[in-house]
């Protein structure tokens, strides 16, 4: 076995440590994330074998394995997934030291950049991604290790260890089905480079010596092609006639072949080979002044610093056998890794949920980067380039991180003002929305969340008690068929199901600044809303705000879940207004505005919107001049408030007797802020 220098493993674990360590404690739950935790805490991690039945059921065992020891703790999940990722790393740099036992600088850049590979966004989703991804990854890699020790040391029980973790590596996901060709090449490059150094590096003899090789390398394979070709004997009955359900794929039809041209392959060797390695610049590039964009080219500084330091410290040194062919590998490995995603149907994206495509594709272009560096013939150069990368990807993934950590603070917001505001809601609800502010998560994501908040007592095999359905994205099928009174809706919900109906339900919306509002076709209906998304304002008249039990006490969410109660701000005091306003406490209304908009020139609305349960409930309780001040601050900087404004003057008036003061002045106000006439 070959020897791995203590000095170069912990440098390892240093670099990974600050690459994912840094925000580990401000990072939560995204994607499916969400509904896993929530299987974990309300059905057991038994319930996986049936969730993963429709698909992928070889991950169920590992989900089953890690679930029972981590449990529903969003930390307890990042610290997993920085370890997983330096182990990843480790195994990498063992793998291809007995691959490449001479290329000893080679295969720890190579290490340390599949570590901090700056082309895979999905990292901090971690319950969701070290399960489906990142374990089958560490598995395979482990695999050509112990096949390169196995052609190396001559051993039977390393073949069976590479044939076991070849098979953990690939039954359990898709992802690496066409990475397995990579093997093939090793087993070439072992062998072949093993006879060139006997013979002192004729060119020649080489020459004549490639076909035995490669038919050798073919021969020394055969035992992986046998599990290889089980694998594609179980996807294609799987996908045929089994029980699969994902993507739709329909194996064998063209269009699920041909679905993205030929050209998508360019592409992605593009963005392999170039985009993804220097993308950090482009991004700091848009906020240069920004804190958090200083602190990432801070970090960025001090290692490429420190990488140079231990480089030249550790003296690493090479003896290359072959640049090109390293980069002919690296390209294949990229294509090949392609082709599941490809044939699936699915783009590319970088910065988006599809980049986690690339972790099959990951080895492929990192041995793509070490061939042409392995072209540098001036050392200094060499080292520079090495750190340089290294230090961009860091500054990539930093960049990732602090995009996710922004992400679960929005998320921490909105369950918190949600709660804020629904301490209660009858079971059966269906909430809707067009959207929601977040990035990493879907209507999926959150019915996990709102069912773990409502529904702390749920039992497995009952119906889901409620569901969050964007009408965006779900307008027309099973989920929400139509927007129209008494449309029964389901939403399945891996093994569980909900069902609900347009005529029980919700609207709720949450602009990217701003608080929580739940319309409804009084106080907030469509012509209050008829300049936003018409998904947005086809369900207001279905809300039924009478389904949130208002005399509910305080809703308190689990801190280990959802992180600590956040600051008694603008919102907490907005939404508990709103609460008010609900239950016809004017009152209390005018005194948490008291309370809040003692300056109203710098009071936390965000917008004129938020201003509007105050404007009424001074109008309502004779402040008159307080509702005017309130009315004209909420159409300064944006005219979109006035309808609202104007329907609580017109309520006012409405309540008013004839010839009081209260109707007198309602229809001044109307008069002044130009309403159209009743």
């Amino acid at each position: 076995m070959v020897h791995m220098q203590r000095k170069n493993i912990l440098f390892i674990i240093a670099i990974g440590i600050v690459t994912y360590g840094l925000l580990i404690t401000r990072l939560g739950f995204y994607w499916d994330d969400w509904p896993f935790a929530w299987i974990i805490q309300f059905m057991g991690p038994a319930e996986f074998f049936p969730a993963f039945a429709p698909f992928r059921p070889f991950l169920a065992p590992i989900f089953y394995l890690t679930t029972s020891t981590l449990g529903t703790n969003p930390l307890n999940w990042q610290i997993f997934a920085l370890v997983l990722r330096i182990l990843i790393s480790i195994a990498s740099y063992w793998s291809l030291s007995l691959i490449f036992p001479q290329q000893k600088f080679s295969t720890l850049i190579a290490s340390l950049l599949l570590l901090v590979f700056p082309g895979y966004s999905q990292h901090f989703v971690a319950l969701t991604h070290i399960n489906q991804e990142l374990i089958p990854l560490f598995f395979y890699i482990l695999s050509f290790g112990f096949t390169a020790l196995a052609l190396r040391e001559q051993k039977i029980i390393y073949l069976y260890l590479a044939l076991l973790f070849q098979f953990l590596g690939i039954f359990p996901t898709e992802y690496f089905f066409t990475t397995e060709p990579l093997r093939f090449f090793f087993i070439f490059c072992i062998l072949a480079f093993s006879s060139i150094a006997s013979q002192a590096n004729s060119a020649t003899l080489y020459l004549r010596q490639i076909w035995l090789r490669a038919g050798e390398a073919f021969q020394k394979w055969t035992p992986y092609l046998f599990v290889w070709l089980l694998n594609a004997a179980w996807l294609f009955y799987y996908y045929r006639f089994g029980a699969y359900r994902s993507y739709n794929i329909k194996v064998g039809e063209d269009e699920a072949r041909t679905s993205l041209s030929l050209l998508d392959f360019f592409d992605t060797l593009y963005k392999l080979c170039a985009v993804i390695w220097v993308q950090i610049l482009s991004f700091i590039s848009q906020s240069i002044t920004a804190p958090s964009t200083l602190a990432i080219i801070g970090l960025m500084i001090i290692v490429f610093i420190f990488t140079i330091f231990f480089l030249i410290k550790s003296k690493q040194s090479n003896n290359s056998n072959s640049p090109i062919l390293l980069i002919v590998i690296g390209v294949a490995g990229m294509i090949f890794g392609r082709v599941p995603s490809w044939a699936a149907g699915l783009p590319l994206v970088l910065q988006s949920i599809n980049d986690r495509f690339m972790v099959s594709m990951m080895l492929g272009s990192v041995l793509f980067i070490i061939g042409v560096l392995e072209l540098i013939k001036h050392e200094r150069v060499k080292l520079v380039a090495s750190a340089l990368l290294i230090s961009m990807g860091v500054g990539q993934q930093l960049y990732n991180a602090n995009i996710f950590r922004w992400d679960w603070e929005k998320q921490r917001e909105f369950y918190w003002q949600l709660a804020w505001r629904i301490p209660d809601l009858q079971e059966g609800t269906l909430i809707l929305t067009h959207q929601l502010p977040f990035e990493y998560e879907t209507d999926f994501s959150t019915t996990a969340a709102l069912n773990w908040m409502y529904a702390p007592d749920y039992k497995a095999g009952d119906n889901l008690p409620y569901a969050l359905v964007y009408t965006r994205s779900r307008l027309g099928g099973s989920k929400l068929p139509a927007l129209e009174p008494n449309i029964h809706t389901r939403f399945e919900f891996r093994t569980v199901t909900f069902n609900g109906n347009t005529s029980n339900s919700i609207t709720v919306f949450m602009p990217s600044s701003g608080c929580l509002r739940v319309l409804d076709p009084i106080y907030a209906n469509t012509k209050v809303y008829d300049r936003y998304p018409k998904f947005l304002r086809s369900s207001i008249p279905f809300s039924n705000p009478s389904l949130i039990n208002t005399d509910a006490p305080d809703l308190s969410l689990p801190i280990k879940i959802f992180g600590a109660e956040p600051e008694k701000n603008w919102c907490y005091y907005y939404e508990k207004a709103e609460l008010a306003r609900q239950k016809g406490d004017w009152e209390k209304v005018k005194d948490i505005g008291d309370q809040t908009l003692s300056d109203l020139m710098t009071a936390g609305a965000q917008d004129g919107y938020e201003l509007l349960p105050f404007i009424e409930a001074y109008a309502l309780t004779e402040n008159f001049e307080r509702s005017r001040e309130l009315s004209l601050i909420a159409i300064k900087s944006d005219i979109k408030p006035i309808i609202g404004v104007c329907q609580a003057w017109e309520r006012t008036q409405a309540q008013s007797s004839d010839g009081s003061e209260s109707e007198l002045f309602s229809k001044k106000m109307l008069v002044e802020l130009g309403c159209p006439p009743q």
